[in-house]
């Protein structure tokens, strides 16, 4: 995946990106053999040679992992108001990590996390339809015929929802545990559907991408994965 060159250097940990700006002017970074003075070239670290003042970084290692979330924490790298971020829960992991969509605020569960943007691209698109599986906590108790309507799809204010799988898990006296499958992500997506059909969320948590699962993976917690891992996304 190609980026800008002064990001390639500053996540190989070369200079800041304004100081890799300052090496790539003065004419001392090479792509290829060739002296870039550009700020704005791209390049695929992957898939070039790339030397500063005659040595050839290193490409960053990548790194993928499944994180069970909290709530209370906002899935983006840092946050103007002085939230807790899903960054701070592996700030022990060298690499620059990004979250793969989002989880709300107070939405619980598995949030793959990434440097590969390539690999993040092929989950987000909307193409390959990956599940997402959630287990929503609403109140009251819903129909058969209530479950049938969201399984077929409902009309949202901005959309129209694709038909999704349902599942009821428990019930209790005043509330239902729902277990929802969808490839859609849009904002509050979950949420905003059982509230169209009048039962309000109160806790959800998203336990899985495609086949892989959270199993007992403890909150805010992380594991590491393995390339066979990372095929159950996708299966």
């Amino acid at each position: 995946m190609e980026e800008r060159l002064q990001k390639i250097l500053a996540r190989a940990g070369i200079a800041s990106r304004r100081a890799a700006e300052q090496l790539i002017l003065a004419g001392r970074v090479q792509v290829d053999g060739r002296t870039i003075t550009q700020l704005g070239y791209k390049a695929d670290p992957d898939q070039v040679s790339i030397r500063v003042d005659g040595k050839k970084i290193s490409a960053e290692q990548k790194v993928y992992l499944l994180l069970n979330k909290p709530a209370g924490y906002v899935t983006t790298l840092s946050d103007p108001q002085g939230r807790k971020t899903v960054a701070e829960l592996v700030r022990n992991i060298p690499a620059r990590l990004f979250p793969v969509g989002r989880l709300d605020l107070d939405t619980e569960g598995a949030l793959i996390m990434t440097n590969d943007g390539a690999f993040a691209h092929t989950i987000l698109h909307p193409s390959h339809e990956i599940k997402r599986t959630y287990e929503a906590l609403v109140n009251g108790l819903p129909s058969r015929n209530t479950l049938r309507q969201l399984s077929t799809g409902i009309e949202l204010d901005d959309f129209v929802t694709a038909p999704a799988k349902l599942r009821l898990l428990r019930r209790e006296a005043k509330s239902s545990l729902v277990e929802i499958i969808i490839h859609e992500g849009k904002k509050r997506q979950v949420r905003r559907m059982f509230q169209a059909v009048g039962h309000r969320v109160l806790h959800l948590r998203r336990i899985a991408y495609g086949n892989l699962r959270l199993n007992n993976l403890p909150l805010g917690h992380y594991k590491m994965l393995s390339p066979a891992d990372r095929e159950q996304i996708f299966s």
